[in-house]
């Protein structure tokens, strides 16, 4: 039977232009279960307009229909999302806490069970928004899942890192952060970074197997979330001290750098002294 299509949010571009660069399409493929696949070429990169777009698709579903399971995934075979675009990112004023971070907190107290279902690579902030989903289910055979900061020389925030410190186990944490290691399908599940490998049809079987259409009926799940995982959305709230203390800790790192490289010199003054 075919998916019933429930509507469609189109992704802005954030340019000067007001014409859609992709869109977020909401299916329904079971009873209680929201599809949103997303499609902004080339690799659904997370922007102003495409973190204001799901935010508003979340919202859709959430006001608009009966609770259920929501499941979020991509329309790009090769990509769930390559993360941030950089750039807009660090040029855009009010991104974090306007744009990146909201999403973060949506999905992360969303009032019924959440899936990213992962069909390709999901790479830093596209492994961080798969990541504040409650489930994971990932492509077996194509994709890998990364945290690549370090690779690129910028450090994690407090409210990207802090999800996977509270959902990986400490090994599977340092991998990711530390060595940036990329994680295929059955690495994924072995490290306990995904909860089931597949595609749409083992999701529903894993939302049958676990009856999470029922978990969002009471009105309570949502509110169970935010306790679960408050230090996660701590960080988020308090972000703008957050980056205060981070700025705090550079000045100190910067001294700490001087002090080192004048003991240094001194002692190779003396050393040469004795020669």
């Amino acid at each position: 039977m075919a998916a019933e299509q429930l509507f469609e949010v189109p992704i802005l571009s954030d340019g000067a232009s007001s014409k859609p660069t992709g869109t977020i399409l909401c299916t329904s493929p079971a009873p209680l279960v929201y599809l949103l696949t997303f499609t902004c070429p080339p690799d659904n990169r997370l922007t102003t307009s495409f973190c204001h777009a799901l935010n508003l698709a979340l919202d859709i579903v959430e006001f608009s229909y009966p609770p259920g399971v929501l499941i979020t995934t991509s329309g790009i075979a090769k990509f769930y999302s390559n993360g941030l675009d950089l750039e807009h990112a660090q040029t855009t004023p009010g991104f974090w806490e306007n744009s990146l971070y909201k999403v973060f907190a949506r999905l992360g107290t969303y009032p019924m069970p959440t899936i990213a279902l992962l069909n390709g690579h999901a790479f830093a902030g596209g492994l961080m928004v798969s990541m504040y989903h409650d489930y994971r289910i990932f492509n077996p055979s194509k994709g890998f899942l990364c945290l690549n900061e370090l690779e690129f020389g910028v450090p994690l925030s407090p409210a990207m890192s802090t999800v996977f410190k509270q959902k990986c186990r400490p090994d599977t944490y340092r991998s990711l952060v530390l060595e940036a290691r990329r994680f295929p399908g059955k690495d994924a599940l072995a490290a306990g970074i995904v909860d089931e490998l597949g595609g749409l049809d083992e999701a529903l079987k894993f939302i049958a197997q676990r009856k999470l259409t029922l978990m969002g009926k009471t009105g309570v799940y949502g509110t169970m979330k935010k306790e679960m995982f408050r230090e996660s959305l701590a960080f988020i709230e308090g972000h703008q001290a957050e980056e205060k203390r981070i700025e705090a800790m550079k000045e100190k790192e910067k001294e700490r750098v001087k002090q080192g490289k004048s003991r240094v010199q001194e002692w190779n003054s003396k050393s040469k002294a004795k020669l």
